[in-house]
């Protein structure tokens, strides 16, 4: 699924034939002047962020071209998204919502997805500490593994979740050894992010999430109702059941890049006014950011049960039809590690 992100303040998109034409008003000439004209075909979802208008022309074409339209705040944060007409997967739709009360295969899901996010952050950790040869992160991945097993023995949700938590703590609390400079972090903090590595981190999930929720209503299971994340108002659940098992080997991998290759500093950031954003990523650490997560999408790698050459966006949409068809059959879902 191609992406086309806004990010530039103040300009405006609108329609003309069969292209997006996204324009920005000179302020010294009062002219408006063509950034970008995005043929329709080339786009399948549009991400926005902040101050950025829409034609009504412009947002009815997407809409009925199924493409979906995710608001964003200047910084990232989710504001809402603009759909087409309503799914017509009706059947889909019932037994997903009988499988909710199924409370054996709502913890048979989660307990397949949570070993699937331990297995991946361990991964990833094995692979930076080939080179670093730190005693503690290995010992981090021996504690992971024995996380993996517990999973199966977990016989609530909440245990469940337990056992992620002790798992999320140690896998962060030797994260910061895997970049090369002296970035500030301690631990993962969401609610507000108040270091720069957080602010990346939640910046990150916050894409992984819209990209999943498209895939979700491409699919057409209800986003909102997850198995493992519990129903919330205005929360897309199931998207985030299915992120848990990419955090680590997508967003995680996209942060250690950018700032081990010097591709985002500490330069980028800067104290912010606002108690809720503490610290702020400015437009071009942003621009960058987004560039780099792109990247990570669209690079192709051997799937590693079918060996067909894919993509992570492929693997995104895979998973989802996976769990439908877990969802009608009742076999087990199959979820995504890598090796």
């Amino acid at each position: 699924m191609a992406v086309l992100y806004l990010v530039e303040q103040g300009t405006k998109v609108s329609i003309e034939s069969r292209r997006l034409i996204v324009s920005k008003r000179d302020k010294e000439s009062e002219k408006s002047c063509v950034l970008q004209k995005v043929p329709l075909v080339k786009v399948d979802a549009v991400v926005v962020f902040g101050n950025i208008s829409f034609t009504t022309p412009a947002l009815k074409r997407l809409m009925t071209l199924g493409k979906d339209v995710v608001f964003l705040t200047v910084h990232g944060n989710y504001c809402g998204r603009v759909v087409g007409p309503p799914s017509r997967f009706g059947q889909l739709r019932h037994q997903q919502y009988n499988r909710l009360n199924d409370t054996a295969f709502a913890l048979d899901i989660g307990r397949r997805v949570v070993e699937a996010k331990l297995a991946n952050m361990r991964t990833l950790l094995l692979r930076y500490n080939r080179a670093l040869g730190d005693t503690e992160i290995a010992e981090v991945t021996d504690k992971l593994a024995e996380l993996c097993q517990r999973t199966a023995n977990t016989q609530t949700l909440n245990a469940l979740m337990g056992v992620e938590g002790k798992g999320s703590a140690l896998y962060f609390g030797v994260f910061k050894k895997l970049f090369k400079h002296d970035w500030p972090f301690h631990k993962r903090v969401r609610r507000p992010p108040r270091d720069p590595i957080n602010v990346l981190l939640s910046f990150g999930y916050t894409l992984l999430t819209r990209q999943m929720e498209a895939m979700v209503n491409l699919v057409g299971l209800d986003p909102y109702l997850g198995f493992l994340h519990q129903p919330s108002y205005g929360r897309p659940s199931l998207a985030l059941d299915l992120v848990e098992e990419f955090r680590p080997i997508v967003t995680d991998s996209v942060v250690l890049r950018v700032c081990n290759e010097g591709l985002i500093t500490p330069d980028n950031f800067s104290e912010g006014d606002d108690p809720a954003r503490p610290v702020v990523l400015d437009e071009a650490g942003c621009k960058r950011f987004l560039q780099e997560f792109e990247a990570r999408l669209a690079i192709r790698f051997k799937h590693p049960d079918s060996q067909e050459r894919v993509t992570y966006r492929r693997v995104f949409e895979l998973q989802v039809r996976r769990l439908a068809a877990s969802i009608q059959s009742g076999v087990a879902y199959r979820p995504f590690v890598v090796r």
